[in-house]
């Protein structure tokens, strides 16, 4: 009827302040400007009270003393992570007959020294070339060799011809150096990595000298299971077996949540407590892709480990390495 709307319209009075619902989100502002505005206003709030908080917490410590709980070790990914069957014990029999009778035992038993290729992709451009440059004065008795149109299985016989350990191939996409495989001669195994984050020598700060021609020291990082023992195993034999001390130049592979981060600096101990470090360069991150057997070889190769993202990464906090 005609009095129904009225009715209706009689609630409480509208409160002079707009309150919002316990349930509202920034994002459902509309206006750019304002929902920019809010959302800093929202993170200041969330910085006071957690700032608050600590304060709270550190003045109950105080007030404690000697009695206060230890402090929690923070959660992260990598100590949270799933649990690997494969994760190596240093006295494990198996792991022990492997390594003494894998592909690089006689590099381990001296009976080899490493000489290693370095190449690129077919008529690499100018990034490319200055890091195998840069990355030639890494890794001792290595020498670059900048591809014109010959196939990489006809340069593997060659590389094995005159006594070469090793060969690198840097690929590149869009003049950016973006892959890199490392093949162990005679037999193999051969590793195909993503290569990304690279910063040649001149683009990082505060950067010492050139590098000197001594053996540097290497440095292997959270290399933990069967396949990253493996993958340290062949950074390792790229390297002379006896660092030069005197030369004080340590490359370090670490290995974090499956990325390999290359560093290469220069340390010099300032007093018996304190250490400087320069870092030298270059760097650049890896992520394993494929672990193959035998030397490169894309059509018969047999895989040991070919990394699958749909299937294997089934949890953030999964790691291979």
């Amino acid at each position: 009827g005609h009095g129904g709307g009225t009715a209706e319209r009689q609630g409480p009075p509208a409160p002079e302040r707009v309150l919002f619902p316990p349930t509202f989100s920034v994002s459902e502002i509309k206006n750019k400007q304002r929902r920019h505005f809010m959302f800093l206003r929202w993170k200041q709030q969330q910085r006071k009270e957690k700032l608050a908080a600590k304060k709270k917490l550190r003045k109950e410590r105080e007030a404690l003393g000697d009695k206060a709980p230890p402090k929690a070790i923070p959660k992260t990914i990598e100590n949270q992570r799933v649990y690997d069957e494969t994760t190596v014990d240093p006295d494990d029999e198996e792991v022990a007959f492997d390594e003494a009778t894998d592909e690089f035992a006689p590099y381990f038993n001296r009976q080899t020294v490493p000489k290693i290729l370095i190449t690129t992709s077919d008529r690499p451009r100018g990034r490319t070339v200055r890091f195998c440059e840069q990355l030639a004065t890494v890794i001792p008795n290595s020498h670059v060799y900048y591809r014109r149109g010959l196939a990489l299985k006809r340069i593997i016989p060659q590389c094995i011809a005159r006594d070469f350990t090793d060969l690198i191939v840097i690929n590149e996409d869009r003049k950016i150096p973006n892959g890199l495989v490392l093949s162990h001669l005679p037999d193999g195994p051969t590793a195909h990595f993503r290569m990304s984050s690279v910063r040649l020598r001149k683009e990082i700060k505060r950067k010492g000298k050139e590098p000197t021609e001594h053996v540097p020291e290497v440095i292997l990082n959270n290399f933990t299971t069967r396949l990253g023992h493996s993958v340290g195993r062949m950074f390792a034999s790229l390297f002379p077996h006896d660092p030069q001390f005197i030369g004080r130049q340590v490359a370090t592979f670490h290995n974090q949540r499956d990325y390999i981060f290359f560093r290469f600096h220069r340390y010099i101990f300032k007093s018996e407590k304190k250490v400087g470090i320069q870092e030298l360069g270059p760097r650049f991150t890896l992520k394993l892709r494929s672990l193959q057997k035998g030397t490169f070889d894309s059509k018969f190769g047999e895989y040991e480990w070919i990394h699958k993202r749909r299937e294997m990464d089934t949890s953030r906090r999964k790691f291979h390495l």
